[in-house]
């Protein structure tokens, strides 16, 4: 066993995981839920590189109850990877329906995504309008869009990427996990960066600490982010719109004061935007507490069924 981080007290979650197991487009799907199933129903997804564990801290801070459901994408956490050279954006929204199908078959859900789980969270809610009650998008921008003339360049280094596959980086201790995650994110305190490596990483064969994620998550999209087709999708919502953004996070900043993407967030029916002060990308690490309080408050709000 290799040592941890030394003497470190460890971060005590206050709302108790269970980790389940589904056979999910071929995949063994790892989803993490809190509370009673008899309560009412959270979907969760985390964002590139990331682990479902990553919620915990949001969870802990809500002051009511719920049934928070949490899947490890395809190729993250402890569900299996693909298989595949490369990952592609309809594989997660066809697995997001296979989890809503085994949890809420029936009814519309309330669904929060952060970052890459955000672009996919709000693809489907346009895509599936009927299936949502409500979304919050933690800062799932998007792409700002890219001329055609750049298409071969991005074509051809995805080529060179299958033929040189991308690798994700070790490290000797589970300290140097922790290193690692406050370097990314100094916002991050000791107790959550320690638990976040608890969860974000293993040992490997070699006894080095590694990565719970596929490394072909690296490898880049061979095609442009379509911005119109996104655009055309979001405004299909018909759901309540929730839209958060960190104002310490460079992306957010960027996105921002990108021409038009203000107005193509203002295509979706029924948005409302906020902003979470002292975070940067990660809100749900830098700032739990404030972030639960603007998604109890948005479910409160949007009680009633989604639009027809």
């Amino acid at each position: 066993m290799l040592p941890t981080v030394p003497d470190a007290p460890a971060y005590c979650p206050t709302r108790h995981c269970r980790s389940i197991f589904h056979r999910i487009n071929g995949l063994n799907y790892h989803v993490r839920e809190w509370g009673d199933p008899t309560l009412p129903l959270v979907v969760m997804v985390h964002g590139w590189m990331d682990v479902a564990a990553s919620f915990q801290f949001l969870v802990d801070e809500f002051q009511h109850e719920w049934h928070v459901v949490a899947p490890d994408w395809r190729g993250y956490g402890q569900t299996d990877w693909s298989g595949q050279k490369c990952y592609w954006m309809p594989d997660y929204l066809a697995d997001l329906e296979a989890l809503l199908d085994l949890y809420a078959p029936a009814e519309p859900v309330r669904l929060v995504g952060h970052s890459m789980g955000g672009n996919i969270a709000t693809l489907y809610a346009g895509v599936r309008p009927e299936r949502i009650r409500c979304l919050v998008n933690l800062e799932g921008l998007g792409l700002p869009g890219d001329a055609p003339e750049k298409a071969s360049g991005r074509l051809a280094k995805w080529l060179d990427e299958m033929r040189a596959p991308p690798t994700l980086g070790t490290y000797d201790s589970l300290a140097g996990v922790v290193a690692r995650l406050q370097k990314t994110n100094p916002r991050l305190t000791d107790l959550r960066a320690g638990y976040l490596a608890e969860n974000w990483s293993r040992p490997g064969p070699d006894g080095r600490y590694e990565i719970l994620g596929d490394p072909a998550h690296k490898v880049v999209n061979p095609y442009l982010y379509r911005a119109d087709e996104a655009a055309a999708i979001w405004s299909a919502i018909t759901a309540p719109v929730l839209w958060l953004m960190a104002r310490e996070s460079d992306y957010a900043q960027r996105m921002a004061a990108y021409p038009g993407y203000a107005e193509r967030i203002a295509l979706i029916p029924q948005v409302k935007r906020a902003w979470i002060e002292g975070a940067g990308h990660m809100m749900h690490h830098d700032q739990p507490a404030v972030l639960a309080g603007h998604i109890e408050a948005f479910f409160a709000a949007s009680a009633a069924p989604p639009l027809a």
